[in-house]
């Protein structure tokens, strides 16, 4: 016999010892995958109120002509989920500035200076985790040259910071390619969300709200500050850095429980 590569001698010898480290280490595998499969990526149980699925998201497009096919792209690619669909609209503001508007995601593009990040995500959450605004920025100081000037580096930017405000965190934190927007791998298969993170997507979106922030108004707490938010003195405290430092992720509270959260895209992994 030639199984596992053992001679006659020792299959006879040993046969049970064999089968047991056999059996052993396919428990072991079978634990791991199980493990990996199942493993949880929302972000803090941050998510949009909402009272029936699938919801219709507004992603308020100020960008240049560069980067609308991404927005268009990230927007096709989120909206394969179950439980939601995005979609792309018409901004009116100030790009460089890019304030919130409550009950839908402003995306924008300038060139934000050389403040050492990529892109940021910032949602504008109450004590309940639900989203009532959100803002993505992609900083165009470093976006227009190497190595982040690439089409699957854009992609990858653009579909990870509109997935953070959804709800989504990291799949993974060590750099790692694992074929999802929401690692922090600068490989080609990082562009788009893979079938974990759409199933993530629908633990987040399990139950429904008996209210509704989307396309929602407020102007209370977090949601009515008009700080300069392109500068990090005015995200509050820092919660979290990657060992890798290639993310950071900040908060600021406000009296009444709600917070600003800012996801960090940093400018050094290349």
């Amino acid at each position: 016999m030639a199984i596992l590569n053992l001679s006659t001698k020792r299959l006879i010898n040993r046969p049970l010892i064999g089968l047991s480290i056999l059996s052993i280490a396919l428990v072991l595998a079978a634990g791991l995958l199980t493990s990996s499969a199942s493993a949880s990526h929302s972000w803090n149980g941050f998510h949009w109120a909402r009272k029936s699925n699938p919801f219709t998201l507004k992603l308020s497009s100020n960008l240049t002509p560069s980067w609308r096919p991404y927005l268009a792209t990230t927007s096709s690619d989120w909206s394969a989920s179950t439980v939601l669909d995005t979609t792309v609209v018409s901004g009116t503001k100030n790009p460089k500035t890019c304030k919130a508007t409550t009950g839908l995601v402003e995306v924008c593009n300038a060139k934000y200076g050389n403040n050492g990040w990529l892109g940021l995500a910032q949602i504008w959450t109450y004590s309940d985790s639900h989203i009532v605004q959100g803002v993505v920025k992609v900083n165009d100081t470093y976006m227009t040259r190497s190595p982040y000037n690439t089409p699957a580096e854009m992609n990858h930017v653009m579909c990870q910071e509109v997935g953070h405000t959804l709800g989504l965190g990291h799949q993974d934190e060590s750099g790692a390619a694992l074929g999802t927007c929401m690692d922090y791998s600068m490989s080609t298969g990082s562009q788009h969300p893979n079938q974990h993170d759409y199933d993530q997507l629908g633990l987040i979106y399990s139950h429904l709200d008996s209210t509704t922030t989307v396309s929602a108004t407020s102007t209370s707490g977090a949601a009515a500050d008009n700080s300069d938010l392109n500068n990090s003195q005015n995200w509050g405290r820092r919660v979290f850095r990657s060992q890798n430092g290639y993310y950071e992720v900040y908060e600021r509270v406000f009296s009444d429980g709600s917070k600003i959260v800012t996801s960090v895209t940093l400018a050094n992994h290349q």
